[in-house]
């Protein structure tokens, strides 16, 4: 697809727009983009994306980074660096600031444990995703006081913990 704008180029950024309900879809190459100020794709929100990973973490855990701050063995890092940045500095960075990203992390992606496709034939995989989802139930019939149902939970957990033993 050539550029809208010039004519002459493949297209290779595609911005939709949708204001008041209406959309407008352009299709540029990357000189008419820059040319037109699409070179930042956070550039239309006012702020950048430091900014906009600010606004994630909440102003008590800010207000209690005090000067004797936590830091990163590895990169030096703290939180303050992480939250002002909106990069965190190494690997190590999620196990030294677990506790503080977490709820972040967690409003940002809506889980904290990664969920791909589980290959087909491979009833492991599928075993042990539907023993996590027992225990998740199991842990919210608890908080629920639901006990008859938690006792059910159980003993299906330990039913296939057992088949795992036995297969092992």
């Amino acid at each position: 697809m050539l550029c809208q704008n010039c004519k002459k180029n493949e297209a290779t950024t595609h911005i939709k727009r949708i204001v008041n309900g209406e959309t407008t879809q352009a299709h540029l190459c990357s000189d008419c983009a820059k040319s037109l100020g699409y070179d930042s794709m956070f550039s239309d929100f006012g702020f950048g994306f430091s900014d906009m990973l600010r606004s994630f973490f909440n102003e008590p855990v800010l207000a209690s980074l005090g000067s004797r701050e936590l830091r990163c063995d590895r990169c030096g890092s703290t939180f303050a660096d992480i939250v002002n940045s909106g990069k965190i500095g190494c690997a190590d960075c999620y196990e030294t600031f677990y506790d503080k990203l977490l709820p972040s992390l967690e409003r940002l992606h809506g889980k904290t444990s990664h969920e791909g496709k589980i290959p087909n034939g491979s009833p492991e995989i599928k075993k042990k995703s539907e023993l996590e989802q027992l225990k998740d139930e199991l842990d919210e019939a608890v908080r629920e006081q639901n006990y008859e149902k938690a006792a059910e939970l159980r003993d299906k957990i330990k039913s296939i913990e057992s088949e795992d033993k036995g297969n092992e």
